[in-house]
C-alpha cells in the first residue's frame, strides 16, 4: 500500500494540466461510481490526476490513484485491495484503464455494494458501452466523456487567454457580438491550421514526432481498444486496419461496402460491425440521413477528427475535407449531426441545415436563408454567415 501512496504523491506533483478541460466542472463528483470514457490519447490520466490535485492534500491518506497496468493486480483482482483501502480511511479511488483487468464490471459492483462510503472514479475506453454491456453497473455508474482539445481549449493553451464556451444556439444567434470579444484579444486564423493539422490531442505538446506518435496511438486504438475490449481474435486485426486505411484514403464520402467486403476478403455484415467499432474508437464519424441509424450504410464515413487525416494520408488532404471533418468532429460532444439535402452539406439535431464553404471562393453562391453558412478563411461573419473556427468554442 505504501508503495501505491508513494506513486500516487509522485504523479500528482508532477501534474502539469496547463488548460482545465470544461468537463471537471460538468461532473458530479458526489456520485458514488463515475465513468470517464475517452479516446487513447485525450490524456484521460492526466484528468484524473488534476482531479486528485485540485480536491485532495498529497499528505492525507482519503484518495489514491491505481493504475490497472501495475502486474500487482494480475491475478489478484482490485476488491482486496480496495478493502484494504477503505479500511485504512480511503474514500476515493481513482482507477486508470480499468478495462484492463479481467471481469473489471463485476469487481467494481462488489466495491460498489461492499463499500458504501467510497467512490470510485475510473477511465476506459471510448468502445465501452459501461450499461448496454456490462448490466451490473446499470443504475449505479455515471458516465463521461472526455474529448480531445477542442479549438477554443487549443488557443487558451497557446495564448494564455480563458475563453469560455458557448452552446450553439448562443453562437447562432450572437455570433457578431461574440467574436467582438474574442478578435481584440487573439487573430483566431493564425492559429486554426496548427490546431487542424496538430491541436487535438494533448500530446502535441511533448517533444516527439506528433504525427508518429498519432500512428502509434491510431495502431494500439485499434489493437487494444477494438480487439482487446470487443473481444476480437487477433487474426482479424490486419482487416480491421486495411479497412480503416481504405475509408481514409477515400476521405468523406458513402463508402462501398460491397467492394470493401471483397478487398479485405470478409462478409459485408462484418464490414459494418468493424466501421462500427472504428467509430466507437472514435477513429471515425458515421454520417446517416435523418432517419436513419446503424445497421444501416451510412452515406458518408470520414475521419473523427482532421489531425488522423495528415497522419495517415498527408499528400490526399483536402481542405474541404478537413474543413467538414472539423465541423463534424466540432458539433458530435453535443449535437446529432445527419446528411444534408440539396443546398446543405448537414443537417444538426433535424432541423439545422449547414454548408460549410470558403470564403474567399470566387465562385458565386447564391445564400439561402434558411441555411447557415460556416464559413472557413474569414475570421468575422454577419447573420446567417458564420466564421467555422468559432464552432470550435462549442465545448
Amino acid at each position: 500500500m505504501e508503495a501505491f501512496f508513494r506513486t500516487h504523491k509522485y504523479l500528482v506533483e508532477h501534474t502539469n494540466a496547463p488548460v482545465r478541460r470544461t468537463l471537471m466542472d460538468e461532473i458530479d463528483w458526489s456520485a458514488r461510481m463515475i465513468g470517464i470514457k475517452g479516446t487513447r490519447g485525450v490524456g484521460k490520466t492526466t484528468f484524473l490526476l488534476q482531479y486528485a490535485k485540485e480536491h485532495f492534500d498529497l499528505t492525507d491518506r482519503l484518495c489514491l490513484y491505481i493504475n490497472m497496468n501495475n502486474f500487482y493486480f494480475q491475478g489478484r483482482g482490485f476488491v482486496d485491495f480496495a478493502d484494504k483501502f477503505y479500511k485504512n480511511g480511503g474514500r476515493v479511488l481513482l482507477i486508470d484503464q480499468v478495462f484492463k483487468q479481467p471481469d473489471w464490471s463485476k469487481e467494481l459492483r462488489k466495491c460498489y455494494d461492499m463499500f458504501p462510503n467510497l467512490r470510485i472514479v475510473f477511465t476506459g475506453s471510448s468502445v465501452m458501452r459501461l450499461k448496454e454491456e456490462n448490466p451490473e453497473l446499470n443504475g449505479i455508474v455515471k458516465s463521461y466523456n472526455l474529448r480531445g482539445f477542442s479549438f477554443r481549449e487549443f488557443i487558451n493553451l497557446q495564448t494564455g487567454n480563458s475563453f469560455k464556451p458557448y452552446t450553439l444556439n448562443e453562437i447562432l444567434a450572437d455570433h457578431e457580438h461574440i467574436i467582438k470579444k474574442i478578435l481584440p484579444k487573439v487573430s483566431p486564423g493564425k492559429y486554426f491550421n496548427d490546431y487542424i493539422h496538430h491541436g487535438f490531442y494533448p500530446f502535441f505538446q511533448e517533444h516527439r514526432n506528433y504525427s508518429e506518435n498519432l500512428l502509434k496511438t491510431m495502431n494500439m486504438m485499434i489493437e487494444v481498444d477494438i480487439l482487446l475490449v470487443k473481444q476480437i481474435e487477433l487474426k482479424y486485426l490486419t482487416k480491421i486496419k486495411k479497412l480503416f486505411y481504405h475509408l481514409a484514403i477515400d476521405g468523406p464520402k458513402a463508402p462501398n461496402i460491397s467492394l470493401l467486403a471483397n478487398d479485405i476478403e470478409t462478409s459485408r455484415a462484418t464490414v459494418m460491425n468493424y466501421i462500427k467499432n472504428l467509430a466507437e474508437a472514435r477513429l471515425i464519424n458515421i454520417i446517416y440521413p435523418v432517419g436513419h441509424d446503424y445497421p444501416q450504410k451510412p452515406s458518408k464515413v470520414m475521419m473523427h477528427n482532421s489531425n488522423l487525416m495528415y497522419a495517415i494520408y498527408p499528400n490526399k488532404v483536402e481542405t474541404q475535407d478537413t474543413m467538414e471533418t472539423f465541423f463534424v468532429n466540432s458539433m458530435w460532444k453535443d449535437h446529432k449531426v445527419n446528411q444534408g439535402l440539396r443546398d446543405c452539406h448537414y443537417t444538426v439535431d433535424g432541423d439545422l441545415k449547414f454548408r460549410i464553404c470558403d470564403a474567399t471562393s470566387p465562385a458565386r453562391m447564391r445564400y439561402s436563408q434558411d441555411v447557415i453558412y460556416a464559413r472557413f478563411n474569414t475570421e468575422i461573419g454577419k447573420g446567417n454567415q458564420i466564421p467555422l473556427w468559432l464552432f470550435g468554442f462549442l465545448y
